[in-house]
């Protein structure tokens, strides 16, 4: 390539495990990279390329308005040419709070209130009437939540035992204190009789009664009181005052107390009687935000009234385009908080695609992430109109199916951490076939079904599940195998395991890629806990306090606190985040350093990645600790490492070394290919198949073939999303669903 606009040139990049590397990245193109994970893909793509456009981005504006954008560090580079504005879509999920919904987030519900102010009958206000975020439109009692909180039954009473056996758990309310004789009446009720037993309408006294005046023991006498039921106290007390009015530490010992139930004045809709009173065609603006996109479509499609078009052409391109990402089993009330990574991502390429921007640069974290392969040509055809607008897109992928699709590929590696951090590979999708390169190796083998499929002899039992869109489905389960649940997007695979599977079988342990972190301190030797024993390693070596050894007492550095950093607080604006001048970013103060251990002082042997780690101690604890992370594929990481800079699959990974050899588990994990080159899930398959032969049952949902061709249990939901879902299609071992009949089967 030549040094043109046409190209994003990159020279000396070194930021985390880079090596030095210099790149070239050809402009309007679809530009994919692959490698190992921890080879330095993200460094490139995100560290250092989009980091940088958004940081320049900045400067263009005054510093006033600079203090209200993100903050972007400086990538460590010699020279970026020609970047572009960077869009970065990745698998953060939406977020927001419970008013925030799919509707809300894509602006579709804002053209439906539009479209039904405009020819709802009756007529009863302008557009802000039917919206559950305005005064004019929320339900009164949920103020436009649809949920309000309520107290939880279960958790505050035993209903098997008596009032003086303890029946009432709320610690305010336990035995022996004020509250509880105000209600532990005994003219009214039978002290020693279980509440169970209690007939109903003395139940429905005890727990709700009010009005009556009561003589309560206080001190060495007694009280005059009003008798109150242990649930309506508990409402007046802490759900009918503003919550925000007690302490902390009441709040908190609240969660533990409450729920969010159903509003009983609009049963979940958030808004008002005048509002649900207005229809186009029978049908409430609740109802339609309620029904599934395509079905939403079809409504809007059949209206034909000239006067609204402009608003029912905008809501078709922003629901077909929701549809053509295989979405269509949402609901524009579909809560943001609850939409996975992968829904979120999709969503966000959506309303991208939606816009007329060109020359920008997209940049895609594994957008594959949560997609049957059936539904990948969707995302394909969606990045292809990105860059056929005359946009950039960059891809960080591991899918062979999605690695078609590019114009370029940009293979890094050759391993992990300090083994990686080097280009090995440039060129088309032909090209890598051909080559050497880890990942070409990987592309060209033919994946075959497991040859030794388990043989199982007694089942986990699902019975009449019906969370969500499953159809009163049963099902069972192998134990001690190999189980993956496919189908779909949106089948009911999670609905089916996380909601009746683990319901009916609470022993289950989830392994999720939720973060691990306990607090912004947190690395690598703090969180497995070997930091202690290395600190001790030193202290005992040296006869000083271990406490010395520790960047969060003794040993931090004194300017900066042992944070590493200190932030430069500048008047108006936010304040900046800069390396410690003092310390160089080590956290630990100078006279720290003079103790070596092997040769190494703390700073050094916390630089070390797992793999140096475990040739390097000799301790028998830290071994065994380091020896799990290295066979769990995570030997690349540094033991000082800050947790919240983990990805999904690395938290998951760390959660799977601490059960790697345990035995006569039931363990769920969700995705785990999440975030892994096709090396890594031969080394996590590895991994899953000790669990089980250790005695271990094992249940994954996943949409990678490669892993559904290595189970020994395969459960198919389909056939398609939301309420076209919800059926087990087929449950048996691997070998015969191939001659099933079914989208899953095509794909084996």
């Amino acid at each position: 390539m030549t040094d043109t606009r046409d190209t994003i040139i990159l020279k000396g990049m070194r930021q985390n495990n880079l090596k030095n590397v210099s790149l070239e990245i050809p402009k309007n193109k679809i530009t994919i990279f692959t490698g190992v994970s921890g080879s330095g893909k993200s460094s490139i793509v995100f560290d250092t390329i989009a980091n940088e456009a958004g940081r320049q981005m900045n400067q263009t504006y005054s510093t006033f308005v600079q203090a209200y954008l993100p903050k972007y560090e400086k990538p460590v580079v010699d020279s970026i040419q020609n970047l572009s504005p960077a869009f970065i879509v990745d698998q953060r999920r939406l977020g927001g709070n419970a008013r925030s919904t799919l509707g809300t987030r894509t602006d579709i519900y804002s053209f439906l209130r539009l479209l039904y102010s405009r020819i709802a009958k009756p007529f009863v206000g302008f557009s802000h009437v039917y919206s559950f975020n305005d005064p004019e439109g929320m339900c009164p009692t949920c103020q436009g939540i649809g949920k309000v909180i309520a107290p939880n039954m279960k958790k505050i009473l035993d209903m098997s035992k008596s009032l003086n056996e303890g029946a009432v758990l709320f610690p305010s309310f336990a035995k022996g204190t004020w509250y509880y004789n105000s209600f532990a009446v005994p003219e009214f009720f039978d002290l020693d009789l279980p509440l169970e037993l209690y007939p109903e309408e003395l139940l429905e006294k005890l727990l709700y009664g009010h009005g009556e005046k009561v003589m309560v023991p206080y001190k060495d006498g007694t009280f005059k009181t009003d008798f109150e039921g242990i649930i309506y106290k508990f409402k007046r007390l802490f759900i009918d005052r503003d919550l925000s009015k007690h302490s902390e530490a009441t709040q908190k010992r609240l969660t533990d107390y409450t729920i969010m139930d159903l509003c009983e004045t609009c049963h979940g809709k958030r808004l008002n009687a005048k509002s649900l009173s207005s229809k186009i065609n029978g049908i409430t603006i609740d109802e339609a935000a309620r029904m599934e996109l395509s079905e939403l479509l079809s409504f809007i499609q059949s209206l034909d009234e000239p006067e609204v078009q402009p608003i029912l052409d905008e809501m078709t391109l922003r629901l077909q385009n929701l549809i053509d990402m295989n979405l269509d089993y949402l609901s524009l009330t579909r809560e943001t908080t609850t939409l996975s990574g992968g829904e979120s991502q999709r969503i966000k390429v959506v309303q991208y695609s939606n816009n007329s921007l060109n020359n920008i640069l997209y940049v895609f974290d594994e957008p594959r992430t949560g997609l049957h392969p059936r539904d990948v040509q969707s995302l394909n055809r969606m990045l292809q109109k990105l860059r056929d607008k005359g946009n950039t897109v960059l891809v960080v992928e591991h899918d062979p199916d999605v690695i078609a699709v590019a114009d370029f590929i940009v293979d890094v590696g050759p391993l992990a951490g300090s083994k990686g951090g080097e280009i090995t590979f440039t060129g088309s999708l032909t090209e890598l076939k051909s080559s050497d390169t880890l990942t070409g190796r990987y592309l060209k083998r033919d994946l075959t079904l497991k040859e030794n499929q388990r043989v199982s002899s007694d089942y986990y039992q699902v019975e009449n599940a019906n969370t969500n869109n499953l159809q009163n489905v049963s099902v069972k389960i192998p134990k001690e195998a190999f189980t993956v649940v496919t189908g779909v997007a949106g089948s009911g695979k999670s609905s089916l395991v996380f909601g009746d599977f683990v319901a009916q079988h609470p022993e289950s342990i989830i392994i999720d890629q939720s973060a691990l972190h306990k607090s912004s301190r947190s690395n690598l030797a703090t969180y497995t806990k070997i930091m202690t024993a290395i600190r001790d390693s030193y202290a005992k070596k040296y006869q000083v306090d271990k406490s010395l050894f520790s960047f969060n007492s003794a040993g931090a550095c004194e300017h900066c606190q042992g944070k590493g950093y200190v932030v430069m607080e500048l008047a108006f604006m936010e304040g900046v985040k800069t390396t410690c001048t003092a310390c160089g970013g080590s956290q630990y103060k100078d006279e720290v350093l003079q103790y070596k251990l092997g040769g190494y002082n703390i700073v050094e042997i916390l630089k070390m990645t797992v793999s140096e780690a475990l040739a390097f101690f000799e301790n028998p604890k830290i071994q065994k600790t380091l020896a799990t992370l290295a066979e769990v594929g995570l030997g690349y990481l540094s033991l000082g490492q800050m947790m919240d800079t983990l990805s999904g699959g690395e938290c998951q990974r760390i959660k799977l070394a601490s059960e790697l050899h345990k035995s006569g588990n039931l363990y769920i994990l969700d995705e785990p290919t999440t975030g892994l080159h096709m090396a890594n899930v031969g080394e996590l398959l590895e991994l899953l198949e000790k669990l089980v032969d250790n005695g271990s049952t094992v249940i994954v949902i996943e949409h990678n073939v490669e892993v559904m061709k290595q189970a020994d249990w395969i459960v198919d939901i389909g056939p398609e999303a939301g309420k076209n879902g919800g059926r087990i299609l087929y449950s048996g071992p691997v070998k015969s669903l191939t001659k099933e009949e079914s989208i899953t089967a095509r794909y084996l």
